[in-house]
């Protein structure tokens, strides 16, 4: 499959004439954008609206016109799947498209409704698995008006939002990959997209005020990693999933701060404690102990000792953390004690690698913009542009400038903060 990028080719046939010439949408035609593949909705059908006429451009800048008021006149089509295995065709209302995948190309100002959801540029459909896969095809710059505020509150201070703006564009950046049928999803499993409805002011100036800046490794797109708090101490990528990096270690961060879960305390009952065990193959017959017998730098467990009627069993490494995440915890930064109940104590949410939003919110609120934030939680990394893709070695980076560090940052930081969002 050829790269959607700042070319004009198509990724496939595009669609009938009939449908082409309904939703009046045409190819770009001196488009300079670098576009992104978005998986969005997939199943037997797929409801696909497009306009009747095409969407004037919108700029990026301004507040978002199209979410609730001013949506564009629509036809509606039905999209599923007819036809054995790779044979497969898409069907258009029932009726045999021809083809087994069909793409409707962006243009400036574009939109598309896709399973009742609006999406800014066009879309790619294709046969797959007995159905049908929509992905939406948008430029970078319009896929991140959808995803940051769908990640971190839009009124959040400028400089964190910015910051995870930066990280949004670097995550999707690593994972433009021309070969494979789409680049990433729309799900929290990639980065939640939700399309034009997520839009907001505060969010489209942080995008406006760091287009195509990326963070770079070695000259390629860093692994953005981030989580809500990181109960005041960061974990590295060792430890979570067993993949050292050098600007993922685990270090403090006492800026990550007054969060929703910077506390937190469970009671397991036995029972489920039994079943999480199961879970993880420590086959040891009634419990009679469970313990942490190792812990990482960052304070989170290495190794947890589970002791049964029928012997002893060790979870360790990146086990060891979701046997406490399985039980229900939010963070794997947690102590336990007790046995019925199981009693999970921590701080923080999320895996705990990279960015903490919440110390991004305690760093902007100290007045540090958004490169010092992203120097804090990426050490050694650099500011680079996205200026493209090269063919099927994925993106193409321009210029480099290395973060900078926080000066004299630990007094600094030790001022606690009380107030949350």
């Amino acid at each position: 499959m050829r790269s959607i990028t700042r070319s004009r080719r198509s990724l496939c046939r595009r669609l009938p004439l009939g449908l082409l010439v309904t939703a009046a949408l045409v190819a770009v035609s001196g488009a300079q954008a670098l576009n992104v593949r978005v998986l969005v909705s997939s199943g037997q059908q797929v409801t696909l609206r497009v306009p009747v006429t095409p969407a004037a451009p919108s700029p990026l800048s301004p507040a978002s016109a199209l979410a609730g008021v001013q949506t564009p006149a629509m036809n509606t089509w039905l999209v599923g799947a007819a036809g054995p295995g790779r044979g497969a065709h898409l069907t258009l209302g029932g009726q045999d498209a021809g083809n087994s995948s069909l793409y409707l190309p962006p243009s400036p100002g574009s939109v598309v409704e896709i399973s009742g959801r609006l999406y800014r540029g066009g879309v790619l459909l294709r046969a797959e698995s007995g159905g049908v896969q929509a992905i939406n095809v948008v430029d970078v710059e319009d896929y991140l008006r959808g995803v940051v505020p769908a990640e971190m509150p839009a009124g959040w201070p400028q400089s964190a939002l910015a910051a995870q703006a930066v990280i949004a564009r670097t995550y999707v950046a690593a994972r433009i990959n021309p070969a494979a049928p789409y680049d990433t999803c729309a799900s929290e499993s990639c980065q939640v997209y939700p399309g034009v409805s997520a839009e907001k002011p505060g969010t489209d100036s942080a995008i406006a005020a760091t287009a195509t800046q990326v963070i770079a490794y070695g000259g390629r797109p860093a692994s953005t990693y981030f989580s809500s708090d990181s109960g005041g101490f960061t974990a590295s990528s060792a430890e979570v999933w067993g993949k050292a990096l050098p600007y993922l270690p685990a270090k403090a961060d006492p800026f990550s701060a007054g969060s929703p879960r910077a506390r937190w305390r469970l009671e397991v009952p036995l029972s489920k404690v039994q079943a999480v065990a199961a879970q993880f193959n420590a086959r040891v017959g009634a419990l009679k102990g469970v313990s942490v017998t190792r812990v990482s730098e960052s304070g989170r467990p290495q190794e947890i000792t589970l002791t049964g009627v029928s012997g002893t069993a060790r979870l360790s490494g990146a086990q060891a953390g979701g046997f406490v995440r399985a039980l229900g915890a939010s963070s794997s930064r947690a102590t336990l004690s007790g046995l019925d109940p199981l009693v999970v104590e921590g701080s923080g949410a999320g895996h705990g690698v990279g960015l903490s939003q919440y110390g991004a919110l305690g760093l902007a609120r100290q007045g540090y913009d958004h490169l010092h934030i992203l120097g804090f939680y990426y050490p050694g990394t650099a500011l680079s542009r996205l200026a493209g893709v090269r063919g099927v070695a994925g993106p193409a980076l321009a210029g480099t400038q290395p973060l900078p560090a926080l000066p004299s940052w630990g007094p600094l930081a030790l001022a606690s903060r009380q107030d949350t969002p």
